[in-house]
């Protein structure tokens, strides 16, 4: 017998041997595979390889630390070295493909890590992640770069928050820094993005940021104002205590308004400028576009009066002071004050003035009418004073005058606490004027004869001779009390006479009215006694008349009834 295999067992014998060196291949084929693909996809996502330039490293780590936009990665800072001048670090980062198109001269970077910026605390993660630098790249297009400079703080706001930025000129700009609020009606609708100085340094402008929808409200008649800070006021109502916000009192704000006349006017395009007033008065007081230039000359003192001190009218202010001087009279040899201020007649609902007048002719009559400029003490804790403008009854007449073309000086009298001042110096003037001194020897001089009458002989004499008159005045009262005891004693007993006396009377009286009185028979008869007597004295007066005309009736009788 043959020991050779058979053939179909040798051919699956070398099938089996040629399959099991194919596997073993396949492992190493694989692996070259995935890393060719692996390198293939590293190489076509690396991106171009950039260098930041920052003033410190803090928080930086090569090959640890990445470059994020929107928290995505867009990098990995490859090394970290000092420059050659030894001025700042410079950053080597290799950026992926994806950030290719947002690597332009208008993209910013910047360190993230916690920090307190524009009043709000950022970066807290970085506490366990690490450090990363943020990019933000620019929506506008913009040149392709590879050097970039990085910002040692995050900028205030992102690129893509809508919105308009306006110039608001100020001639400083106080507490306000870069993160500062932007007010509207006490609603946060901005933020203060930084600011530039004007030419020669006259000036300060500051690019202040209104968000959408806010920013639909500024319009060119808009004011705004610095709204830093407290403002405490102490008036006639007690302390009024003024504060924005807490926040614009840590960092400084801005406030604006838009007059209500003006909302149907456009919106203020970008980078408008605005004037940065230094308080809500002042912007307040800019609304107003007429002005009229004033001057008053005053004698007395012009203590707690200074640039800005109110204007008022019948308690109301209508303007404000601008200058105070001093100047001498050479005609009435003494220093006058002359007070320059501003008068907005807008102020007054109804102007005072017509256009074909103008407000000369307004002004003189209203100085005619009894208009004339005092000084009066706003806050006697202060000393605070005011100018102003009332019409005083019974003045004396005056009329304008009219100073470097359109100033037009107001006749001005004292009042106030001045005057009480200067009147109750007068009065003590007169009251030091008293010969004190000559009054007080006159009075010593008359105490002193005062003195000597009280204790001279005649004063003892008159005094014993009164006594003597005493002693026999009290004598001649007891006389006159021993005399009238008697009848004293006997007052009861006259009292009781007395009464029974008027008792008696009127029982009399009662008697002679009971028998005598209007209904007693006695007035009856007496009534018709006089009545016959009555026709008694008729019928004589009648007989005596008969015997007048016929004398012989006495001897024929009456001859009417026919006997002879």
């Amino acid at each position: 017998m043959s020991d050779d295999p058979p053939p179909a067992a040798a051919l699956r014998s070398e099938t089996d041997r040629r399959r099991r060196i194919s596997l073993i291949w396949a492992i190493p084929i694989v692996t070259l595979l995935v890393a060719g693909w692996l390198a293939w996809d590293t190489l076509s996502r690396r991106g171009p390889e950039i260098t930041i330039s920052f003033q410190n490293a803090e928080g930086l780590q090569a090959g640890q630390s990445h470059v994020k936009h929107k928290d995505v990665d867009m990098g990995l800072v490859e090394n970290i070295a000092l420059s050659s001048d030894l001025s700042h670090v410079v950053v080597t980062v290799r950026m992926n493909r994806a950030a290719d198109p947002l690597l332009t001269d208008l993209a910013q970077f910047w360190v993230v890590k916690p920090r307190l910026f524009a009043g709000s605390i950022s970066g807290l993660s970085t506490l366990f992640s690490g450090s990363y630098i943020e990019l933000l790249p620019s929506g506008k297009g913009g040149e392709p770069r590879r050097s970039f400079e990085g910002l040692e703080d995050p900028p205030v706001l992102q690129s893509d928050t809508p919105g308009h930025t306006f110039l608001l000129k100020a001639q400083r700009i106080g507490s306000i820094t870069v993160g500062s609020p932007i007010f509207y009606r006490d609603l946060p609708a901005g933020e203060v993005l930084g600011w530039e100085i004007g030419d020669m340094a006259e000036d300060v402008t500051i690019h202040a940021f209104v968000r959408a929808p806010f920013d639909q409200y500024v319009h060119n008649t808009s004011r705004f104002w610095n709204a830093s800070g407290v403002s405490v006021k102490l008036g006639a109502e007690g302390v009024s205590l003024q504060l924005e916000s807490l926040r614009a009192l840590l960092l400084g704000g801005i406030a604006f308004e838009t007059p209500r006349d003006s909302p149907s006017s456009p919106v203020s395009a970008e980078n408008h400028p605005f004037t940065l007033y230094a308080d809500q008065e002042a912007a307040t007081a800019a609304s107003y576009h007429h002005h009229l230039s004033m001057k008053a000359y005053f004698t007395g003192s012009l203590s707690g009066l200074a640039a800005g001190s109110p204007v008022e009218m019948q308690g109301i202010k209508i303007g404000q002071v601008t200058s105070v001087n001093l100047v001498y009279d050479p005609k009435a040899d003494t220093v006058l004050a002359p007070v320059t201020f501003d008068v907005e007649p807008e102020r007054v609902t109804q102007q005072v003035y017509d256009p074909a007048g103008g407000p000369e002719g307004a002004v003189r009559r209203l100085v005619k009418s009894g208009m004339r400029a005092q000084l009066q003490t706003a806050n006697f804790i202060t000393g605070q004073k005011v100018v102003a403008l009332d019409i005083v009854k019974d003045t004396p007449p005056a009329d304008i005058t009219v100073e470097n073309g359109d100033v037009f000086v107001i006749p001005a009298i004292g009042g106030g606490f001045s005057d009480i001042t200067r009147t109750a110096g007068d009065v003590l003037a007169k009251v030091d004027r008293i010969p004190f001194d000559q009054i007080g020897a006159s009075l010593n001089e008359t105490l002193k004869g005062t003195a000597e009458i009280a204790n001279g002989p005649q004063l003892k004499q008159v005094l014993t001779d009164l006594s003597s008159t005493l002693a026999n005045v009290q004598d001649v009262v007891k006389r006159l009390d021993a005399a009238a005891a008697p009848t004293l004693k006997r007052l009861p007993e006259i009292a009781a006479g007395l009464q029974e006396t008027v008792t008696k009377a009127n029982k009399l009286i009662g008697s002679a009215d009971t028998g005598y009185g209007d209904n007693s028979k006695f007035k009856r008869d007496l009534d018709r006694l006089m009545g016959q007597l009555n026709d008694a004295a008729r019928s004589i007066r009648l007989l005596s008349d008969l015997l007048q005309r016929h004398p012989e009736a006495l001897i024929r009788g009456r001859t009417d009834t026919g006997a002879e």
